[in-house]
């Protein structure tokens, strides 16, 4: 069998890493991953035969000659191939967690580390432990910079990725509630997000943790720890790098941020909504500060990026204004998002909800707390769409409930909403974007 070493060797001269067949580069290492449904070693010969120079496999029965690899394990090869990968790296690698905001904080870090920085980050949602390690994998020696975010639905998963990616800087967004199944309740959320702060605790290196100060759990929890080193953003100008505030939110926000360190104070207008993406984007602006980018790199940065993939994107109709936010959904999010409606200045405004999933034994009360907050919270119409949220539907409710998207769809076409603006959100599983055309 093929050691790590010698792997490695082949992916110097070869380092495309191919995982599908039907995307196969000419010249890459084709590695055999197994799915739940299927058996890639079955699809060996065919990524030969379309051009990858080896194959990666850990079935004998399919070794048909030299550019065969026969390994152990393909996954935990792929993932030994990328860790000895990233030791070799001497650039900041950025890892990032938390419940909500990943994505968001990452391609926000990435803007404004790329003003200044030739950088590589997360593409999409590869996030986990197979993302993890292909994104390390694409790393070169031409790269400056690194973002990677991880994802985790168990505990254990993050201490694996830290693993892999080896962060010289980490932080964590947030710590809420979501993916409870897995996790087994919110401690448990806690525990494993943590493990990003348990990384960064016993790395040889002593890497650098960013940690929101406004955030009482993820300060406790970097104080539980004893991070050695910590730099803070958040409001406490005596505490934080970077402290800023919300100066404009119609809906879009722009933020007056200070360097406390010269306490140069700077505006900035963003293309993101949602007063919960002001830490978001203190974080970028720390990371971006800490690692020595200029306040006008930052700016253009920050200025310049656009939220997409259905998360916090704002679009424009003959006659509403939609908050588009169906990506996911989970109580932290809801909560924050309802909230963020209710302080936008808008004429009129519109709640459209729909159910949030792998919430488990907690599901019918997280469901209830949701609805109680949009009744609290002063919009004009409010819409739930879902059996979850039908399930906890309150006598005499000042609420539209429809059990499934197909009946709201229904109800919309036969009640249109015009002129408002419209929050949209919703687990992905609800497909939500079917709504966007009926506005």
């Amino acid at each position: 069998m093929i050691t790590t070493e010698q792997l490695y060797q082949l992916y110097l001269q070869h380092p495309v890493i191919s995982t599908d067949t039907r995307k196969i580069a000419p010249g890459s290492l084709f590695f055999a991953l197994k799915g739940d449904k299927f058996d890639a070693n079955t699809f060996a010969q065919k990524a030969i035969e379309a051009g990858a120079a080896y194959a990666v496999i850990d079935n004998p029965d399919y070794q048909l000659g030299d550019q065969y690899l026969l390994v152990k394990d393909v996954l935990s090869t792929l993932q030994d191939l990328a860790r000895h990968h990233r030791r070799q790296l001497h650039i900041p690698v950025i890892g990032l967690t938390g419940t909500n905001g990943k994505t968001t904080t990452k391609e926000l870090i990435n803007a404004v580390l790329s003003q200044h920085f030739k950088t590589q980050a997360t593409q999409g949602n590869l996030n986990n432990h197979i993302g993890v390690p292909l994104t390390i994998l694409t790393i070169d020696n031409t790269h400056e910079a690194a973002v990677i975010e991880m994802g985790a639905n168990h505990q254990k998963e993050i201490e694996l990725l830290c693993s892999i990616s080896q962060p010289s800087h980490g932080m964590i967004t947030n710590v809420g509630k979501a993916h409870l199944e897995g996790f087994g309740g919110v401690e448990g959320v806690k525990k494993g997000k943590g493990e990003l702060y348990d990384y960064l605790q016993n790395a040889g290196d002593q890497p650098t943790a960013f940690v929101n100060s406004d955030d009482a759990t993820l300060t406790e929890m970097a104080a539980a720890r004893n991070l050695i080193n910590v730099v803070y953003y958040g409001n406490d100008k005596s505490k934080t790098l970077i402290s800023g505030q919300i100066i404009e939110n119609d809906p879009l926000l722009t933020l007056e941020w200070t360097n406390n360190k010269t306490g140069d104070t700077y505006n900035v207008k963003t293309q993101l909504t949602g007063a919960y993406n002001l830490s978001n984007i203190l974080a970028a602006i720390s990371i971006g500060t800490y690692l020595n980018v200029t306040a006008a790199e930052i700016n253009a940065g920050i200025e310049g990026y656009q939220p997409k993939n259905n998360r916090s994107q704002i679009v424009q109709t003959a006659t509403n204004t939609l908050i588009c936010d169906y990506y996911n959904a989970n109580p932290s999010s809801m909560a924050v998002a309802i909230e963020n409606i209710g302080k936008i200045d808008a004429k009129r405004k519109v709640l459209i909800l729909g159910d949030m999933f792998e919430m488990g034994e907690e599901s019918a009360v997280e469901h209830a707390s949701v609805i109680q907050k949009a009744l609290d919270t002063t919009v004009d119409e409010r819409i739930f769409i879902g059996k979850d949220f039908e399930g906890q539907k309150p006598n005499n409710s000042a609420a539209t409930f429809y059990p499934t998207a197909e009946d709201a769809i229904a109800g919309l076409k036969a009640n249109p909403i015009k002129n408002s603006t419209i929050l949209i959100k919703g687990s992905r599983g609800m497909a939500l974007e079917r709504l966007v055309e009926l506005f």
